[in-house]
Order: structure tokens, then C-alpha cells, then sequence
């Protein structure tokens, strides 16, 4: 195919872009957005037999998406931040007419009437949907596996995890099938399987972005938000997900203008007052992972930030947020209790835990979990940012439902090893995930950025020095 007498970009490269510059390329007319979706759907055919990122495409629905894309830019329309630029939604976000199958047999078949409003947002910022991303059933898995499409595997070594919930669209990202993936959090689904497959995902205050549909609307742990290959794209498709809404309880406009113009316009730290802890959740970090994160955490000074090394144990706070979790996915999951020999384990096993909690347990739990908010508030009287490992361990072999132990200590549960992120979700607090290296057996390493409410911007900014002082390359699959 050719555009304006011009050869078109090789697939390669159009895929290798970030979405920020294939976003500019489209709009000036350098790339077709025809030429980007197919190019990103060749990837897609290439490469996710073996990864099992996407579990549903819908390539027919994305071609004629970009057609129309195409003409309105002949006709000079104007066009969103995200125009042409291809998307993958995760299999717990409905989308119109798109099979949705929350990653569990009995919506094997599902397929909603209306769309999510985030994903009318996205669609309405000109993003192309290329089709749902895997994840664990309800996205109750720290490790992306379901009973409907099976395991989704790490670019960078097919035997290992991509890690939890959001999965499939960290690991179409890193393989280079999508530049943009969006996903939620409740106890580290953005941040765990960013920091497994070597890109930037954020876990976003609570309210920034709509949520609906919800079973509990007024719940703010979990939160819809942005994953990408690098922190200004993450800050551009944040711009087009968040702000206030009607269908959401809990929704509000952000107090800036654009995240993507802050971040992009960063270029130093100076000023910014950093703080680094090791193992907030007292579970043990393997030390690998541990030096590899001080090491980045060290390269902060360079960027004209301070460093401080702080003691920060919020290990008390464990408890609280399982207890808060279990009965979540009571509430969430209380039209299905007759059918939990039908659930994943992990899921069934969260409900089931809901079921034994009484009134004391939940009101204890909330008080816990307001002495954890407490400590938060008062590190950040004396630090804009917390930086510490996302996730405690390294990419586990994927038929492992969760490593059982971390620095020789035994683990209790399959959610046990991700508490470095849900203790800032107890706090409904903004945290990202960037790469801040590689192992020795050349896996990523991710570095866990935490601040106060709507603090996305500087966290995003930190990120973007992060990944510049700790580039890690591509996997495998795409040098």
C-alpha cells in the first residue's frame, strides 16, 4: 500500500514508536492510521500465539475504525490526543459489541451492549481498540492465568509469569503489539505486571477516572488506569481516561491541565524530595531485586532530587487490606454464590474468605487501615515521593500460581507477595511502577514510585528519569 507517493514505514518500525510520536506522525500525516493498526496487527499474529497477551482481536472492527480514522483527517476534522493510535482494553472492561469475558467460564460467551466509560472516553480521544488483553478470572491473580484462555507468558522468558491482573496488556506491550494497554489496580494489577514485563503502569487516585460499570461504585481501592512503554505515553493516555462523570459516585476532574505536557516538559528532579524503603511490607525482597532498586533509587541525586533512605514498615496494614479485599469481592461477586465450585480458586477462595469475616473484623480493618492513611500523610509532610520494589521478586515460572517464598520465608497466601503495592492501595494512594533494570538471568526489575492524591504527574516525571538512567532494552522477541 502506499500514501501520498510515499512507501509506507516497514511494521517493525511503525511498532517500535512511542505512542506520543506515532500520535504526532499520524496527525501530520507521515504515518496512515491503516498502516499502523495493520502493522500492529501483523505483530499481533506474529507473536501472540506464543504470549498469549490478547485473548480476543477484533481486527475487522479495528480496520474499519482506522478507515473512518483516515477520513476524517482527509477532511481536516478535528481529532482527539489519541487519534488512530492502537489500544488493547482488558478483559474486565466491557466494550460494545466485543466479546468480555471477565476471564471466567461462565461469561465464556459474553458480550456487552455498552461500553465502559473509560472506554468511551478512549474511543472518543480517536484510540483504535485492537482488541481485550488476558487476565485472571475477575482479576483475582497476581499471575495471569484463567480457565478460558489459559497462561499469558513474559516476552522477555516465555516460562515465566507476566504477573497479575493486567497481565496480557503488559505483555502486548513490552512484545511491541500495542503502545498503549489499559487495564485496573486494586492491589497491584497495573504495578506488578509492569514491573514483571519491563513497562511503566500506574495505579491512579481514586475518582480520577470514572468507574462504571461497578458493582460497588463508592469503593475506591480498585481504579482503572493507564499502561504504557515509557511514562510520557502513560501521561498521554492518562489525559484521555481521566475526569469527572455523571456515572461515577466517586469521579472528579484532575487539578491539571495535562499530565502528558507536565511530564513531557520534565527534565530534571531539582528540589524534589525523595524517599527510599527497602521492604515497607516486611516480607523479605530478594536481594537482587533489592540492589537493583537502591541503585536506581541512588541515581535520583543525579537529577538534582534528595535521597533519603527511610525506615517504613507498614506491615501492620497486611491484615487490614485482606480483610477489606475479601469482603469487596463478597459484595462484588454476591449474585454468584451459588455457583463458587464454578470460580478459580483464587476467586472462590477470596469470596469464601468474605463469607467468614463479621462486622468487628471489616470495622477493625477500617481503623487499621486509617492509622496506614495517617502514616502515608505524614511521610508526605517530609517527602514528595516514596520509592521502593514493586514487586519483592523476580518473574516466577508461570505455572506457578504465586512464589511461596521470598528471602527464605514462607508465604501464606497467593496475594501475600504483592503487599508492597497493596499497602498504597489500602491508602488509595497514586503509584507506578518503572523498570529500574534487569536481573542476571535478564528479567525485569521494577521500581514502585508512590505519592499523595494526584500526585500522577510527579510520579510520572520521576518515572521518565527512572527509565532514562535505567534503560533495560528490548525483550527477545523484538531486538
Amino acid at each position: 500500500m502506499q500514501r501520498d507517493g510515499k512507501d509506507p514505514k516497514a511494521a517493525s518500525e511503525i511498532c517500535l514508536l512511542t505512542a506520543s510520536e506515532l500520535s504526532r506522525q499520524i496527525r501530520d500525516r507521515r504515518i496512515g492510521v491503516r498502516e499502523a493498526v495493520e502493522a500492529h496487527l501483523d505483530a499481533i499474529a506474529r507473536l501472540n500465539p506464543a504470549i498469549n497477551a490478547f485473548c480476543t482481536v477484533v481486527a475487522d472492527q479495528a480496520q474499519q475504525c482506522a478507515q473512518a480514522a483516515e477520513e476524517a483527517l482527509a477532511r481536516g476534522e478535528p481529532v482527539g490526543t489519541l487519534h488512530g493510535v492502537p489500544i488493547g482494553i482488558k478483559d474486565l472492561t466491557p466494550v460494545a459489541g466485543v466479546r468480555t469475558t471477565w476471564g471466567s467460564r461462565l461469561f465464556r460467551d459474553h458480550v456487552p451492549a455498552a461500553d465502559a466509560e473509560v472506554v468511551a472516553r478512549l474511543k472518543r480521544a480517536g484510540a483504535i481498540i485492537l482488541g481485550k488483553t488476558n487476565t485472571p478470572e475477575f482479576g483475582a491473580g497476581a499471575n495471569t492465568v484463567n480457565a478460558v484462555f489459559g497462561a499469558t507468558r513474559n516476552p522477555w522468558n516465555l516460562a515465566c509469569s507476566a504477573g497479575g491482573s493486567t497481565g496480557g496488556g503488559a505483555a502486548a506491550l513490552a512484545s511491541r503489539m500495542v503502545p498503549l494497554a489499559e487495564g485496573g489496580d486494586f492491589g497491584g494489577s497495573l504495578r506488578t505486571p509492569a514491573a514483571f514485563c519491563g513497562v511503566v503502569g500506574l495505579r491512579t487516585t481514586a475518582g480520577l477516572i470514572a468507574r462504571h460499570p461497578a458493582a460497588l461504585p463508592w469503593h475506591d481501592q480498585p481504579v482503572s488506569g493507564p499502561m504504557a512503554r515509557n511514562a510520557e505515553d502513560c501521561a498521554l493516555l492518562l489525559d484521555a481516561m481521566c475526569g469527572a462523570s455523571t456515572t461515577s459516585p466517586l469521579s472528579c476532574d484532575p487539578p491539571w491541565r495535562s499530565a502528558h505536557a507536565i511530564v513531557a516538559g520534565s527534565h530534571d528532579l531539582k528540589g524534589i524530595r525523595i524517599a527510599y524503603a527497602s521492604d515497607i511490607a516486611a516480607i523479605g525482597v530478594d536481594s537482587e531485586v533489592e540492589s537493583a532498586c537502591r541503585r536506581a533509587a541512588q541515581n535520583f541525586a543525579s537529577s538534582g532530587a534528595s535521597v533519603t533512605e527511610v525506615a517504613l514498615d507498614l506491615s501492620d496494614g497486611r491484615e487490614a487490606f485482606l480483610v477489606l479485599r475479601a469482603a469487596a469481592m463478597l459484595g462484588t461477586h454476591l449474585n454468584r454464590l451459588e455457583r463458587l465450585d464454578e470460580l478459580d480458586e483464587n476467586l472462590a477462595g477470596n469470596i469464601r474468605d468474605g463469607l467468614r469475616l463479621g462486622v468487628v473484623d471489616v470495622a477493625r480493618a477500617e481503623q487499621k487501615r486509617a492509622e496506614i492513611w495517617h502514616r502515608w500523610r505524614q511521610l508526605f509532610e517530609r517527602f514528595d515521593l516514596l520509592l521502593t520494589p514493586t514487586a519483592p521478586v523476580a518473574p516466577f515460572p508461570v505455572e506457578q500460581n504465586y512464589p511461596d517464598m521470598i528471602d527464605g520465608r514462607k508465604l501464606s497466601s497467593y496475594i501475600d507477595w504483592v503487599a508492597p503495592t497493596f499497602l498504597a492501595s489500602l491508602a488509595a494512594l497514586p503509584a507506578a511502577s518503572v523498570p529500574a533494570g534487569l536481573t542476571s538471568q535478564r528479567l525485569p526489575i521494577g521500581l514502585q514510585i508512590v505519592g499523595p492524591r494526584f500526585s500522577e504527574p510527579r510520579i510520572l516525571a520521576a518515572a521518565k528519569w527512572a527509565e532514562r538512567s535505567c534503560p533495560i532494552g528490548l525483550p527477545p522477541l523484538c531486538a
